[in-house]
């Protein structure tokens, strides 16, 4: 599989590998390695330029785009950038993807609130998010990712703008999240969180290509990657 922008060379290049059902990888190599465009392609805000590429069981390559709006609901994200709605409260933010997903104004109130809790930010439900740090923007994108506890969930540098003892949690919510069977793929320059969860795999991308120092990826589990 591969993926170029425009005319120019390849972003990524023949990239082939799988992931486990309910594995957690971390995505690590240096900057202008091609992570963020990898990411792209697992939550399907691009298609590759060649090659295939299946999420549970589908390609998603030949998918209609009338189809994948609700493809992409069972994918939660983590954004670089945060991406939050400017003119929604931090409680409506995190409420969004179980708007979307069809539930009711008033179930909403107990998992969101437990959610604001659990990253630290209850006291800020009704902020928006152009009065938050960057830390609480970050929490806050973390919270909207995680609440709907998708069957994928893709993070780019999830704590890159938190102190330590709040990735610590924040990469404890990831844990909990795997261990309820979530496929968890997170983006990192931090080698110390990689050390923290002992069963998480690494995809290291150099240059566009997948190097892998442990043949994990060239000898992938027997339960196809989603």
């Amino acid at each position: 599989m591969g993926l170029r922008y425009g005319t120019g060379t390849e972003t990524l290049s023949d990239l082939t590998f799988s992931l486990r059902e309910g594995g957690f990888y971390f995505l690590t190599g240096p900057s202008g390695a091609g992570k963020t465009s990898l990411l792209k392609l697992l939550y399907c805000a691009q298609r590759p330029s060649r090659g295939l590429i299946k999420l549970f069981g589908e390609d998603i390559v030949t998918m209609s785009r009338k189809r994948l709006p609700g493809f992409r609901r069972r994918i939660g994200v983590v954004f670089q950038d945060f991406r939050l709605v400017r003119h929604l409260s931090v409680f409506d933010n995190v409420a969004l993807p179980l708007r979307v997903a069809g539930v009711e104004d008033r179930d909403l109130m107990t998992p969101v609130t437990e959610m604001l809790n659990w990253v630290g930010l209850s006291h800020r439900s009704t902020a928006r998010p152009a009065t938050l740090s960057g830390g609480e923007q970050q929490r806050v994108a973390i919270a909207r990712a995680v609440i709907a506890r998708p069957e994928l969930l893709v993070a780019d540098e999830p704590t890159g703008n938190v102190d330590p003892e709040m990735a610590a949690r924040l990469l404890h919510l990831f844990d909990a999240l795997n261990k309820l069977g979530t496929t968890i793929v997170v983006a990192t320059h931090d080698i110390h969180l990689i050390a923290r969860i002992a069963r998480s795999e690494m995809l290291r991308l150099d240059k566009g290509q997948i190097s892998d120092p442990t043949g994990a990826l060239r000898h992938p589990p027997r339960k196809p990657g989603r």
